[in-house]
């Protein structure tokens, strides 16, 4: 048997990128999406919180977590109205 490495790869061979390689392109391709879902998340739980906090300071705990599973569908709603007005304002 040879002394030589097994598992290195021969040099005519591209190696597997990194993860600093892998998450730049990622990042190149979906960091709008991403921070508008970032941005999204953050300002819905500040106003959950919020109003939670002000408004219904004496409700019960299960009142909070329906505010927040209500985003998911404002999410949603809230990204398919967006994509709607701007094809109609494309045309």
């Amino acid at each position: 048997m040879p002394d030589s490495d097994a598992a290195e790869p021969p040099d005519d061979q591209p190696t597997d990128p990194s993860v600093a390689d892998r998450a730049r392109h990622v990042l190149s391709e979906n960091g709008t999406g991403m921070l508008q879902d970032l941005l999204f998340a953050l300002v819905w739980v500040g106003l959950a919180s919020a109003l939670y906090n002000v408004a219904f300071p004496t409700a019960p705990q299960w009142v909070l977590y329906m505010l927040m599973i209500a985003g998911i569908p404002a999410y949603f709603g809230f990204f398919v109205s967006l994509e709607m007005a701007r094809e109609r304002s494309a045309r």
